[in-house]
Formats: structure tokens, C-alpha cells, sequence
């Protein structure tokens, strides 16, 4: 039987008037919730891809300039781009030279984000030029994507601030938050360098940060820059490789006095990649760029950046001859 209209016309005053006065008396009105509106997921911002590495072995240009660490220092780096005859001040002017830069370009100094900019810009102008430009990790590269942060200055750190937007690692103290996302394994400044080696062989003559012991060597030059740039794209436990005072970037066995089974153990190495003679960076010559073993090792760390106040010199290779240029 249906519902008189008048008694339904009541009960829907009542139920307007019982809303009313819960509005009134500040006790919530029960409603039937809304669906939330769909939303679009967002895609994930796109990974930069990886440049590939250089093959380990490249044949001699005509002109080689070899420059040591960086260490944050803008202005020396453009001092020693100049010795090399390879840069205006604004652009890549060297033509078809070549520059082997031996890594260490962070900590110590300020200036490291614009040597990146830097560096990144003039690598295509070289090629486009018919140069190159190498750049090779060092220890120093390693120990920020390992999160060692020892040696950076307060700018070291506010100048990548912004990366802390991204990626962090926990138990990171927040001022260190940008640095930590940009170095870290697998972070945008750890893919740049992934893309740079660790060691390599041009014409006759290895180029490495610390130096290669004959363990090292044995390895070969394609492992250890494969085991360098798993480890800035991937993390994870440090390779063997890279590990320990025999480490390419850290060992030193051929940056001071070297004795006669210094050179024995240097000349094993040389055989074993191929090369002739190894240049050098890491360990400071305070006096400028040295040479030992019958120069079949140069050391090339002066103490270009203003934090060691070294002599700005480079190793000139042209004609297979080998020349410091100051």
C-alpha cells in the first residue's frame, strides 16, 4: 500500500529540520563519502642517459696535453687549459690536440660545479674540433660517491643543494642532503662520471690517477673501468679492483723515490697493459712535474688548485717526445 504524500512530505521536513539543527549545533552531518577524482599516475622523471666509456685503448695523436688534479679550482684549470693551448677563455681552441685530465677534480676547492659545467661543454667543442678531451676519475671522485665527505668545503656543499629535491640517502646530516643525492651511486653527477675512465692506454703511454701495480695491470685496463662505472651506477659493495692502497686510483708506489724494484715492478705493469711509460697524478711533486725509471713514469700532480699553491705546469706529449710546459 503506498505512502500517503502527506506523511512523506513530514518525515522529509523533519529530516531538513534534524539536519539544521546539527549544522547549527556545530556536530557533524553524516554524508555519504565522494569518490576521489582519478588521477593520472606521473611518470617517473627520465634517467639522463649514460654517456658510453671511451675504449680503453686509443691511438696517439699528434699533440697530447696532460694536466693533474683540479682539485676545485676554476681558476687553475683554465691556467692549465691555456698551457695546452686548447682554450680561449670561453671555448675549445686547441683544434685537433688531445688533453688527458687525470681526475681529482673535487674537494678542497670551491669551483666544482662550474669545472663540471666546464668540462662537460668543452668535451663536444674538442670532438666537433677533430680534439678529444679525457678525463679520468680519481680517488677523490670515488670517496664522494662513497659518501666521504672529508674534504669538502661549505660552497662544496650549497652548490648542489638543489639535488636534495631528489634521492637521499638516509642518516644524511641535512646540509649534506643535495651533495649526498648528486654523488651518490646511481645520483646525476655519479652518471657523469660513470661515463668517464678509470685507466687508459693512448698511443704508448697509460694514463691513470694513482698508478697501476702489476695486480692491477693484470686486470686489464677494460675491467677496471667496467668495475668503476657498476660501482657509480649501481652501488653496492666496492669491486676488489678498486679497493685497497693497490687500487688505481690510490696507489702510490711510483709517486715518490722509486728504487730499482720499484722500476722492475713498474716495467711489469707497462708489459702487462701494453704501454711503455704511465703518467700520473695524486701524489703532489712539490717542485713540479717529475720523472723516474728512465722516465718511464711522469708524475704530474703539482699542486695546480690555490689550496696546495703548486706551479701551474703541464706534460706536453707531440712526436713522442715529452716536454713540461710552465
Amino acid at each position: 500500500m503506498a505512502e500517503p504524500r502527506s506523511s512523506i512530505a513530514r518525515r522529509v521536513t523533519a529530516s531538513a529540520v534534524l539536519l539544521a539543527l546539527a549544522a547549527c549545533s556545530g556536530e557533524p552531518v553524516t554524508r555519504e563519502p565522494e569518490a576521489p577524482p582519478r588521477r593520472a599516475a606521473a611518470p617517473p622523471a627520465p634517467e639522463v642517459p649514460v654517456a658510453d666509456l671511451p675504449p680503453p685503448s686509443l691511438p696517439a695523436p699528434a699533440i697530447l696535453c696532460a694536466i693533474g688534479d683540479v682539485h676545485g679550482d676554476l681558476e687553475a684549470l683554465h691556467a692549465a687549459l691555456r698551457l695546452c693551448e686548447v682554450f680561449d677563455g670561453a671555448r675549445w681552441s686547441g683544434g685537433e690536440r688531445w688533453v688527458v685530465q687525470v681526475g681529482d677534480l673535487l674537494d678542497r676547492g670551491d669551483d666544482e660545479d662550474e669545472i663540471l659545467a666546464l668540462l662537460e661543454r668543452l668535451g663536444p667543442e674538442a670532438e666537433a674540433a677533430g680534439g678529444r678531451l679525457v678525463v679520468l676519475n680519481g680517488n677523490h671522485e670515488l670517496m664522494n660517491a662513497q659518501g666521504d665527505f672529508r674534504y669538502v668545503t661549505p660552497e662544496g656543499f650549497s652548490d648542489f643543494g638543489s639535488y636534495a629535491a631528489g634521492r637521499t640517502p638516509r642518516g644524511v646530516p641535512r646540509g649534506e642532503a643535495g651533495r649526498a643525492a648528486a654523488f651518490a651511486p646511481g645520483g646525476p653527477i655519479a652518471r657523469r662520471f660513470a661515463a668517464h675512465p678509470t685507466a687508459i692506454r693512448i698511443g704508448d703511454t697509460v694514463f691513470v690517477h694513482g698508478g697501476l701495480s702489476p695486480a692491477a695491470a693484470e686486470l686489464g685496463l677494460a675491467r677496471i673501468n667496467r668495475d668503476m662505472r657498476g660501482y657509480l651506477l649501481e652501488g653496492g659493495p666496492l669491486p676488489g679492483s678498486l679497493a685497497g692502497e693497490e687500487s688505481p686510483v690510490w696507489h702510490r708506489g711510483f709517486a715518490m723515490e722509486v728504487d730499482e724494484a720499484g722500476c722492475a715492478a713498474l716495467g711489469e705493469a707497462l708489459a702487462r697493459v701494453g704501454a711503455r711509460r704511465m703518467v700520473v697524478g695524486h701524489t703532489v711533486q712539490e717542485h713540479g712535474i717529475t720523472s723516474a725509471c728512465d722516465e718511464r713514469v711522469w708524475r704530474i700532480d703539482v699542486g695546480l688548485s690555490r689550496y696546495y699553491g703548486g706551479p701551474r705546469e703541464v706534460l706536453v706529449i707531440e712526436g713522442g717526445a715529452f716536454s713540461v710546459r710552465r
